[in-house]
Protein backbone atom coordinates (compact mmCIF):
# COMPACT_ATOMS: atom_id res chain seq x y z
CA UNK A 1 0.00 0.00 0.00
CA UNK A 2 1.36 3.29 -0.97
CA UNK A 3 2.39 5.36 2.15
CA UNK A 4 2.59 9.58 2.24
CA UNK A 5 4.42 11.60 5.22
CA UNK A 6 3.15 14.87 5.79
CA UNK A 7 5.56 17.78 7.33
CA UNK A 8 3.69 21.17 7.78
CA UNK A 9 5.93 23.52 8.76
CA UNK A 10 6.86 27.04 8.80
CA UNK A 11 10.24 29.10 7.81
CA UNK A 12 11.47 32.41 6.76
CA UNK A 13 14.71 30.35 5.20
CA UNK A 14 12.70 28.41 2.20
CA UNK A 15 16.04 29.15 0.16
CA UNK A 16 18.40 27.42 2.67
CA UNK A 17 15.34 24.77 3.02
CA UNK A 18 15.44 23.77 -0.89
CA UNK A 19 19.42 23.56 -0.90
CA UNK A 20 18.85 20.92 2.35
CA UNK A 21 16.66 18.83 0.08
CA UNK A 22 18.64 19.40 -3.25
CA UNK A 23 21.78 17.65 -0.94
CA UNK A 24 19.81 14.98 0.59
CA UNK A 25 18.62 13.54 -2.28
CA UNK A 26 22.38 13.76 -3.60
CA UNK A 27 23.84 12.36 -0.75
CA UNK A 28 21.45 9.59 -0.43
CA UNK A 29 21.21 8.53 -3.83
CA UNK A 30 20.97 4.67 -4.38
CA UNK A 31 19.91 4.17 -0.80
CA UNK A 32 16.79 6.46 -0.56
CA UNK A 33 13.28 4.53 -1.20
CA UNK A 34 11.36 7.79 -1.34
CA UNK A 35 9.76 7.38 -4.93
CA UNK A 36 7.49 11.19 -5.16
CA UNK A 37 8.07 14.50 -3.32
CA UNK A 38 6.52 17.35 -3.74
CA UNK A 39 6.37 21.33 -1.55
CA UNK A 40 3.45 23.08 -1.30
CA UNK A 41 3.66 26.96 -0.08
CA UNK A 42 0.63 28.34 1.73
CA UNK A 43 -1.25 31.24 -0.55
CA UNK A 44 -2.41 32.81 2.31
CA UNK A 45 0.38 32.86 5.04
CA UNK A 46 3.71 32.47 3.12
CA UNK A 47 5.94 31.31 5.27
CA UNK A 48 3.92 28.10 5.72
CA UNK A 49 4.88 25.09 3.18
CA UNK A 50 3.59 21.52 3.50
CA UNK A 51 6.12 18.58 1.99
CA UNK A 52 4.44 15.57 0.89
CA UNK A 53 7.02 12.34 0.42
CA UNK A 54 5.53 8.66 -1.13
CA UNK A 55 7.12 5.75 -0.59
CA UNK A 56 5.49 2.39 -2.39
CA UNK A 57 4.70 1.69 1.23
CA UNK A 58 5.13 2.21 5.38
CA UNK A 59 8.13 -0.21 5.02
CA UNK A 60 10.05 1.44 2.87
CA UNK A 61 9.15 4.86 4.78
CA UNK A 62 10.83 3.48 7.60
CA UNK A 63 13.96 2.36 5.28
CA UNK A 64 14.28 5.54 4.20
CA UNK A 65 14.12 7.34 7.76
CA UNK A 66 16.49 5.26 9.29
CA UNK A 67 19.25 6.67 6.95
CA UNK A 68 22.18 8.90 8.48
CA UNK A 69 21.78 11.27 5.51
CA UNK A 70 17.93 11.62 6.19
CA UNK A 71 18.61 12.06 10.21
CA UNK A 72 21.00 14.83 9.72
CA UNK A 73 18.42 16.10 7.41
CA UNK A 74 15.99 16.01 9.69
CA UNK A 75 18.20 17.75 12.41
CA UNK A 76 18.98 20.62 9.93
CA UNK A 77 15.22 21.31 9.00
CA UNK A 78 14.38 22.05 12.57
CA UNK A 79 16.76 24.24 12.87
CA UNK A 80 15.49 26.23 10.04
CA UNK A 81 12.07 26.14 11.02
CA UNK A 82 10.07 28.55 13.17
CA UNK A 83 8.70 25.88 15.86
CA UNK A 84 8.93 22.03 15.65
CA UNK A 85 7.38 20.49 12.08
CA UNK A 86 4.28 18.61 11.99
CA UNK A 87 4.28 15.20 10.67
CA UNK A 88 1.36 13.31 9.34
CA UNK A 89 1.18 9.50 8.14
CA UNK A 90 -1.26 8.43 5.47
CA UNK A 91 -1.53 5.06 4.68
CA UNK A 92 -3.61 5.39 0.72
CA UNK A 93 -6.56 4.10 0.35
CA UNK A 94 -7.79 5.66 -3.35
CA UNK A 95 -5.49 6.52 -5.57
CA UNK A 96 -6.73 7.99 -8.98
CA UNK A 97 -5.58 10.03 -11.67
CA UNK A 98 -8.41 11.34 -13.96
CA UNK A 99 -6.11 11.78 -17.12
CA UNK A 100 -4.98 8.28 -17.29
CA UNK A 101 -8.52 6.63 -16.80
CA UNK A 102 -9.14 8.78 -19.94
CA UNK A 103 -6.51 6.89 -21.56
CA UNK A 104 -7.65 3.60 -20.31
CA UNK A 105 -11.09 4.25 -21.53
CA UNK A 106 -9.24 4.67 -25.12
CA UNK A 107 -7.84 1.30 -25.11
CA UNK A 108 -10.15 -0.75 -23.39
CA UNK A 109 -13.10 0.39 -24.27
CA UNK A 110 -13.30 1.44 -27.62
CA UNK A 111 -10.10 0.44 -29.01
CA UNK A 112 -10.48 -3.83 -27.93
CA UNK A 113 -14.15 -3.61 -27.12
CA UNK A 114 -15.11 -1.28 -30.02
CA UNK A 115 -17.78 1.18 -28.07
CA UNK A 116 -17.12 3.97 -30.19
CA UNK A 117 -19.24 6.34 -28.26
CA UNK A 118 -16.48 6.13 -25.49
CA UNK A 119 -14.33 8.49 -28.14
CA UNK A 120 -17.30 11.09 -28.06
CA UNK A 121 -17.04 10.90 -24.20
CA UNK A 122 -12.88 11.17 -24.01
CA UNK A 123 -11.66 13.19 -27.15
CA UNK A 124 -12.61 16.88 -28.15
CA UNK A 125 -14.41 17.65 -31.07
CA UNK A 126 -11.19 19.44 -32.40
CA UNK A 127 -8.48 16.82 -30.98
CA UNK A 128 -5.47 17.10 -33.02
CA UNK A 129 -4.01 13.63 -33.84
CA UNK A 130 0.16 12.56 -34.72
CA UNK A 131 0.59 9.65 -36.18
CA UNK A 132 3.76 8.08 -37.66
CA UNK A 133 2.03 5.92 -39.71
CA UNK A 134 0.66 8.56 -41.96
CA UNK A 135 1.87 11.24 -44.37
CA UNK A 136 -0.51 13.78 -43.19
CA UNK A 137 1.36 14.43 -39.80
CA UNK A 138 -1.25 16.32 -38.22
CA UNK A 139 -5.10 15.28 -38.62
CA UNK A 140 -7.83 17.31 -36.58
CA UNK A 141 -11.10 15.98 -35.68
CA UNK A 142 -12.23 12.71 -33.60
CA UNK A 143 -13.71 11.64 -36.28
CA UNK A 144 -10.55 10.55 -37.52
CA UNK A 145 -9.97 8.66 -34.42
CA UNK A 146 -13.15 6.67 -35.33
CA UNK A 147 -12.48 6.05 -38.53
CA UNK A 148 -9.04 4.53 -37.37
CA UNK A 149 -10.09 2.14 -34.94
CA UNK A 150 -12.75 1.04 -37.35
CA UNK A 151 -10.20 0.00 -39.66
CA UNK A 152 -7.88 -1.91 -36.79
CA UNK A 153 -10.47 -3.45 -35.56
CA UNK A 154 -12.16 -4.46 -39.42
CA UNK A 155 -8.97 -6.44 -39.96
CA UNK A 156 -8.02 -7.88 -36.43
CA UNK A 157 -8.86 -9.58 -32.97
CA UNK A 158 -6.93 -7.80 -31.15
CA UNK A 159 -5.38 -6.77 -27.66
CA UNK A 160 -3.76 -3.43 -26.37
CA UNK A 161 -1.76 -4.50 -22.95
CA UNK A 162 -0.60 -1.26 -21.55
CA UNK A 163 3.22 -1.94 -20.21
CA UNK A 164 3.99 1.32 -18.84
CA UNK A 165 1.97 4.52 -18.03
CA UNK A 166 3.13 7.81 -16.76
CA UNK A 167 1.29 10.99 -15.88
CA UNK A 168 2.61 14.90 -15.46
CA UNK A 169 0.75 17.91 -15.60
CA UNK A 170 -2.07 17.25 -18.62
CA UNK A 171 -0.10 14.57 -20.49
CA UNK A 172 -0.27 10.77 -19.91
CA UNK A 173 2.40 8.27 -21.24
CA UNK A 174 0.99 4.94 -22.24
CA UNK A 175 3.79 2.18 -23.48
CA UNK A 176 1.62 -0.77 -24.92
CA UNK A 177 2.23 -4.30 -26.14
CA UNK A 178 -0.70 -4.81 -29.86
CA UNK A 179 -1.41 -8.22 -30.13
CA UNK A 180 -3.49 -9.02 -33.02
CA UNK A 181 -4.99 -12.23 -35.41
CA UNK A 182 -5.74 -11.05 -38.32
CA UNK A 183 -8.58 -12.90 -39.47
CA UNK A 184 -11.71 -10.17 -40.17
CA UNK A 185 -11.21 -7.90 -43.39
CA UNK A 186 -8.10 -7.09 -45.46
CA UNK A 187 -5.35 -4.51 -44.10
CA UNK A 188 -2.46 -2.70 -45.79
CA UNK A 189 -3.38 -4.26 -48.85
CA UNK A 190 -3.29 -7.95 -47.50
CA UNK A 191 -6.18 -10.13 -47.51
CA UNK A 192 -6.65 -11.94 -44.02
CA UNK A 193 -3.95 -14.00 -43.59
CA UNK A 194 -5.23 -16.04 -40.05
CA UNK A 195 -1.89 -15.28 -38.30
CA UNK A 196 -1.27 -13.33 -35.41
CA UNK A 197 1.17 -10.50 -35.35
CA UNK A 198 2.34 -8.06 -32.72
CA UNK A 199 3.62 -4.94 -32.30
CA UNK A 200 5.02 -2.41 -29.61
CA UNK A 201 4.70 1.52 -29.21
CA UNK A 202 3.92 4.30 -27.38
CA UNK A 203 0.86 6.94 -26.93
CA UNK A 204 0.91 10.32 -25.18
CA UNK A 205 -2.45 12.19 -24.61
CA UNK A 206 -2.62 15.87 -23.76
CA UNK A 207 -5.93 16.30 -21.79
CA UNK A 208 -7.79 19.20 -20.79
CA UNK A 209 -10.98 20.17 -19.06
CA UNK A 210 -11.93 15.72 -18.73
CA UNK A 211 -10.79 15.72 -22.47
CA UNK A 212 -8.21 14.52 -24.61
CA UNK A 213 -7.48 17.40 -27.20
CA UNK A 214 -3.97 16.18 -28.63
CA UNK A 215 -2.34 12.59 -29.02
CA UNK A 216 0.90 10.90 -30.22
CA UNK A 217 1.39 7.61 -31.48
CA UNK A 218 4.76 6.09 -31.76
CA UNK A 219 5.08 2.83 -33.50
CA UNK A 220 6.54 1.29 -36.32
CA UNK A 221 3.94 0.02 -39.24
CA UNK A 222 6.74 -0.93 -41.38
CA UNK A 223 7.63 -4.07 -39.20
CA UNK A 224 3.98 -4.88 -39.15
CA UNK A 225 3.61 -4.59 -42.95
CA UNK A 226 6.65 -6.51 -43.35
CA UNK A 227 5.49 -9.17 -41.24
CA UNK A 228 2.30 -9.51 -43.56
CA UNK A 229 4.17 -9.38 -46.46
CA UNK A 230 1.99 -6.31 -47.83
CA UNK A 231 2.95 -3.49 -49.53
CA UNK A 232 0.69 -0.71 -49.01
CA UNK A 233 0.46 1.42 -45.73
CA UNK A 234 -2.28 1.35 -43.18
CA UNK A 235 -4.79 4.27 -44.53
CA UNK A 236 -4.06 3.26 -47.66
CA UNK A 237 -2.57 7.04 -48.42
Amino acid sequence: MTFVQVIDYETTRFDEMNALIDRWAEQSSGRRTATHTMIGQDREARNHYVDMVEFASYEEAMKNSQLPETDRMFQQMVALCEGMPKFMNLDVVRDEHLNKQLAHRVFQEAAMEGNMSVLDECFASNYIDHDVSKEESTVIGRDAMRSDMETWRAAFDMTFEPTAQLAEGDLVTTVWNWRGTHNKGPFMGVAPTGKTYEMSGSTTFRCLGGEIVEGWWHYNPGALQRQMGGTGTPYGT
